[in-house]
């Protein structure tokens, strides 16, 4: 299930970017060849960073990738690490919850004055902060997962299941799935070829 989340969400981001890269390429034409533009690159790269960061959080969670700063975590004791890992999480789904609070606030208000773009398409707001909302509390609800489930691996004295989940990846591991990858890329383009 996981995979399957983290390979939809993913490709959702894929999407976004690799749409916004043909807006920004076509634009660039226009202006070059035809002396026109299509008023709205610009405001359309703002709204894909916007939503597409939001989906980066949620990936990053999922793939255990966000930073954090581990340089005495592996020479702790097993339970020092896992309290470390239990607050660390909990910490980032408090903040993801905070942020997404604060998010609908922002879109109550957009809605409420009914605010717009000042861009020549007059963008009613409340239609990006939608999504970007969306994707904040996709977020939220994940991180609040994750929390709630290293919750009850800590209180449940299952300290190394907590810690082999929640633990920040190490440069082992990074290099274990690269390889992996280029080996699964390899297999692919073999198969292609062939």
């Amino acid at each position: 299930m996981k995979d399957r989340i983290e390979s939809f969400l993913a490709t959702v981001f894929g999407g976004i970017f690799l749409l916004l890269s043909v807006v920004v390429v076509v634009e660039t034409v226009s202006r070059k060849v035809f002396n026109t533009s299509l008023q709205g690159a610009d405001e359309l790269g703002g709204y894909a960073l916007a939503v597409g960061s939001t989906i980066a959080f949620s990936l990053a969670l999922m793939g255990r990738a966000h930073i954090r700063v581990d340089v005495f975590h592996e020479k702790f004791p097993r339970a020092l690490q896992a309290a470390l890992n239990w607050l660390s999480i909990v910490s980032l789904a408090v903040l993801g919850l905070f942020i997404a609070w604060v998010a609908w606030k922002v879109v109550g208000d957009t809605r409420q004055y009914g605010s717009t773009a000042q861009t020549p398409w007059a963008t009613p707001l409340i239609w990006p902060q939608s999504v970007w909302y969306a994707g904040l509390a996709i977020f939220a609800l994940v991180a609040t997962g994750y929390a709630a489930r290293a919750t009850l691996l800590l209180a449940s004295g299952r300290i190394d299941e907590l810690n082999h989940d929640f633990h920040p990846k190490s440069a082992k591991e990074e290099l274990k799935e690269e390889l992996e990858d280029l080996a699964q890329r390899q297999t692919v383009e073999e198969g292609a070829k062939s």
